[in-house]
């Protein structure tokens, strides 16, 4: 491995910062730098509870970050997030690998990514006791991507880094008191809109939220894709929008306004 003096260092570094609030700061920026990424964030995500951002570094963003609403509520709807905590995947990804067809039209990926100014991403899912951890990398350069040899060298380094983090967090508690929290947003997002859509109807709004395209939406419930089109235009007149962009901005208002009742629509909190 043609980078094995500065991965050294980069670990050396981390070592000496283990158990101490530099601890996050130190191994991302060294992550970062190793890869020539223009922006890090590390994002601990508990058993329960919401997530917090430990640390997120991007010299080269342009833009404002959206980290601050991203865990409010819309990580339910992040690729890096489901593949750990809904399908127990862990290890190195790019986003690409795991978003549904579609993702790219859905609103999720239009603000999240419009904002960051990411044009490609990819995260090492590390699991914890409590939860799991996303070391996630971004590009915000035009027409840079992150190739098979920067896969390659996450693939390589994941061990060690996956060590060093898991050896910070060891026994760690959350550090937010509302310790249902994630419970909570899982079952308002299973619930969006059932005070007022069928059963069919509030299946094909989640998996659009989720960046699902028409075809899949179809294959996955099992349905036409004109029946799918349908369901939404339905949906869409129920809960007075016109656009996913809409859709999007709705489900993420009644995510804050709702009340943590579990299986309560969200849009009753909402309205």
């Amino acid at each position: 491995m043609s980078a094995l003096p500065e991965f050294s260092r980069v670990v050396a570094e981390a070592v000496s910062a283990l158990g101490s609030s530099a601890f996050p700061r130190v191994l991302s920026d060294g992550v970062r730098e190793l890869m020539s990424a223009d922006d890090i964030s590390l994002i601990r995500y508990y058993q329960s509870g919401a997530p917090t951002i430990e640390y997120t570094g991007a010299p080269n963003r342009r833009g404002k970050t959206t980290l601050d609403r991203y865990v409010k509520g819309p990580f339910l709807l992040d690729p890096f997030y489901r593949s750990a905590a809904v399908h127990q995947e862990y290890g190195v990804f790019k986003l690409s690998t795991l978003a549904p067809t579609g993702f790219k039209e859905s609103e999720y990926f239009r603000t999240w990514y419009h904002d960051c100014g990411f044009t490609d991403e990819c995260g090492m899912l590390i699991p914890l006791s409590d939860g799991f951890v996303n070391l996630a990398l971004g590009m915000t350069d035009s027409g840079h991507k992150f190739s098979r040899r920067h896969i390659d060298r996450l693939e390589v380094i994941f061990p060690a880094i996956e060590a060093l983090i898991r050896q910070h967090w060891t026994d760690v508690s959350p550090a937010t008191g509302e310790s249902t929290l994630r419970d909570r947003l899982h079952s308002a997002l299973g619930a969006f809109g059932s005070s007022v859509l069928t059963r069919r109807e509030q299946q094909v709004i989640e998996l659009v939220l989720l960046g699902h395209s028409t075809r899949l939406v179809a294959e996955k419930l099992g349905i036409s894709a004109e029946t799918v089109k349908l369901h939404r235009k339905h949906a869409y007149a129920k809960l007075d929008i016109s656009s996913q962009a809409e859709l999007f901005y709705l489900f993420v208002d009644a995510l804050t306004s709702h009340t943590g009742i579990s299986g309560e629509d969200p849009l009753l909190s909402y309205h």
